[in-house]
């Protein structure tokens, strides 16, 4: 079977595939394995260009021990004691802690004993989120809703249904435990991880501050090494990797797909292709015209967030910064107004993550080290092209949040400004929205494209897909490729292929298909 990219959706069914005895060979168009989380040279300094932010560790090592394999023996992995730093001015700072009680205590510190009772409140109701959607839906195939969701979790558990708050925005539901604004903001910020705003985000998605506050952990190398450790994994099973190889079009057989043609002319034969890719590429025509037929495109208006990101080789003074940090606006709503204009934000909130932290060795002052900066921005790379003079507005504008909170740049940094554009060319027919379909509306996370089309034999992985964006959940889409594509095989072979006139198969009423 061939796989179409090498990011972490693709390199963990290529892994799980491959240690299952199947011939699997991964195609991929850039020179290394990652897709997003890749590194790109800055000032001679390899920087963290994609996530960085690991959590739900046991996924990967779940994956690892059915490879035969630990986790542990591929890369270095240690817990970060905190989680995140957060500043509102260069006087209000708050972190959080690997220990829930920490942080709790911190909270109380910094907004009073209410604001502490209204965290353990909210922490609670995360939990319970997470705990009612975690096996039925995040790590399990598509559904739709209400009832095939009721059916996962226990017809009976109606309560569970309404606890996870589908039709509550998760700015609404974060006043409810948070009187402090900045307390409501900062869990906000948990919305931008799937790349949608909170005040369109459900409630349900509060469970993305649980699965962070059970770890958040720090890989030696970052993202990438994680990426090239999946490699080493897939190989030691007889995988194949053709890097800078890129692929022009997926055909079929009889209605099924049956191999794809390299942009060389090459065709690799396959009795299954896992598409890796954003599925707005196949719905757009970017791997020929059977594929279009197999998705649907969300459209322009369902984009999530794309974003400025410099990548920067940069001294720092003031506020000491630790591996993940948030500078929040001292204005949400306006920061996400701008953007549903079509602008960056005007005094956005920043993320930094300073990757040479919490390291073994300690950074020297007046060092430079490696930063990644990041501003949310409106996902219209195909439609606008952002100029010099715009992109040193959103400079100045991310330097002057910074500053407001007590941290300054070297004057002209050496760095790489990535724009929309630049994440268009690298996610096509996107804009450059980074997460795929935002998850904006009661529906959204039930609409994202499934692991099975409304091709036979054509798969979707990655963090566009089902279960949604990040690191584990691109790497749970490879797990649920992998069984669409054992359990297919197996009932092809019980079963006699019948041909279907037009080169298309009926869907079936259990298809996992794109709504």
């Amino acid at each position: 079977m061939t796989i179409i990219g090498a990011g972490i959706g693709g390199l963990a069914a290529a892994a799980l595939l491959a240690s299952r005895g199947c011939e699997v060979t991964v195609i991929e168009k850039a020179s290394g394995p990652g897709g997003k989380a890749r590194q790109l040279i800055v000032d001679g300094a390899a920087v963290d260009a994609g996530p960085t932010v690991f959590t739900m560790r046991d996924v990967f090592e779940a994956l690892f021990a059915e490879c035969g394999a630990e986790l542990t023996d591929f890369v270095t992995v240690r817990r970060a004691e905190v989680i995140a730093r957060h500043a509102w001015d260069a006087e209000q700072q708050l972190d959080f802690h690997a220990d829930p009680e920490a942080s709790e205590a911190a909270i109380g510190e910094f907004a009073g004993a209410e604001a502490a009772r209204g965290y353990r409140a909210f922490r609670h109701e995360a939990a319970r989120i997470h705990r009612i959607l975690d096996q039925s839906m995040m790590r399990g195939s598509k559904i739709s809703w209400p009832l095939p969701l009721m059916w996962r979790i226990g017809l009976w558990r109606v309560a569970d249904l309404i606890a996870i708050r589908p039709y509550e925005s998760m700015w609404k539901v974060l006043g409810e435990h948070f009187a402090d604004q900045r307390l409501r903001q900062l869990f906000a910020r948990y919305s931008t991880y799937c790349g949608s705003s909170p005040f369109e985000t459900p409630a349900t998605l509060m469970l993305v501050a649980h699965v962070e506050a059970t770890g958040v952990w720090l890989i030696e190398g970052g993202m990438s090494a994680l990426a090239a450790a999946l490699v080493r994994l897939a190989q030691m099973h007889g995988a194949r990797f053709r890097f800078g190889t890129a692929a022009a079009l997926i055909e079929a057989d009889q209605g099924r797909a049956s191999g794809v043609i390299l942009q060389t002319g090459e065709r690799i034969a396959a009795d299954a292709v896992i598409a890796n890719a954003d599925p707005e590429a196949l719905a757009s025509g970017g791997f020929g015209p059977l594929a279009a037929m197999a998705v649907s495109s969300h459209g322009v208006r369902k984009r999530s967030l794309s974003a400025m990101v410099w990548l920067a080789h940069a001294r720092t003074e003031g506020v000491a910064l630790q591996r993940h940090n948030v500078f929040f606006s001292p204005d949400y709503p306006r920061e996400f107004a701008d953007i549903r204009a079509g602008m960056p934000p005007v005094d956005p909130s920043v993320y930094i993550c300073a990757q040479d932290r919490d390291a073994a060795e300690p950074i020297s002052p007046g060092t430079r080290e490696r930063l990644q900066i990041i501003v949310n921005a409106p996902a219209n790379g195909d439609t606008h092209t952002y100029t010099e003079e715009e992109k040193a507005q959103c400079t100045l504008a991310m330097r002057r949040s910074l500053e407001r909170c007590g941290l300054q740049l070297e004057t002209g940094f050496p760095h790489t400004l990535l724009t929309p554009n630049a994440f268009e060319s690298f996610l096509p027919s996107t804009g450059g929205a980074i997460y795929g379909r935002a998850s904006h509306g009661w529906a959204a996370s039930f609409l994202r494209q499934g692991t099975r089309t409304r091709i036979p034999g054509l798969y979707c992985a990655g963090g566009s897909t089902h279960p949604g964006a990040g690191v584990p959940m691109a790497a749970l889409s490879g797990r649920l490729a992998m069984q669409a594509v054992l359990q297919d095989l197996a009932s092809m072979r019980r079963s006699h292929p019948v041909a279907m006139a037009g080169g298309m198969s009926m869907r079936s009423a259990s298809a996992d298909a794109t709504v």
